[in-house]
């Protein structure tokens, strides 16, 4: 009985999950790497078709809010002025939404940390040199005052 739980419990070690080597966990963070890229594109696919509607429909917003304001200087109507205010608001997010193109904080928050993590280490290690070098003893310049020894000439 003793025998047989020895043997199944060798049988189940030896089944046991290989652990990944160093060349599949390199292979598997690529493809995580990669992955999280593709996912970067379509969002910034997406984000492009965005500002290129935004492009071509603001200029046609612009057309009708200045054709509105020309009919509400001639007559002025309560619905040409709800109008004029819905493209107004209209327009006012678009500026928006193309201003915001290119600053976003998930843009801008690797290069964030990296200016922020290597300035850092640029402080620690200069820190490191001016300690080592202030530590070290300069070499004693000869005064001023005191005679040089002189070479003797080979005449």
């Amino acid at each position: 009985m003793v025998g047989s739980i020895l043997e199944g419990w060798c049988l189940h070690s030896t089944m046991a999950t290989p652990q990944p080597t160093e060349a599949q966990a390199e292979e598997l963070a690529f493809e995580q790497e990669l992955a999280e890229t593709e996912r970067s594109l379509l969002a910034l696919k997406e984000r492009y078709a965005q500002v290129q509607h935004a492009q071509h429909t603001l200029p046609e917003l612009h057309q009708q809010r200045d054709r509105l304001q020309r009919q509400l200087k001639r007559q002025p109507i309560s619905e040409l002025k709800a109008d004029l205010d819905r493209l107004q608001t209209q327009l006012d997010e678009l500026e928006y939404h193309l201003e915001s193109q290119l600053f976003t904080w998930d843009s801008l928050k690797k290069p964030f940390w990296q200016i922020i993590r290597f300035s850092g280490l640029g402080i620690v290690v200069g820190w490191f040199l001016a300690f080592a070098v202030l530590q070290t003893t300069p070499p004693k310049a000869p005064s001023p005052l005191a005679p040089t020894p002189s070479t003797p000439n080979p005449e």
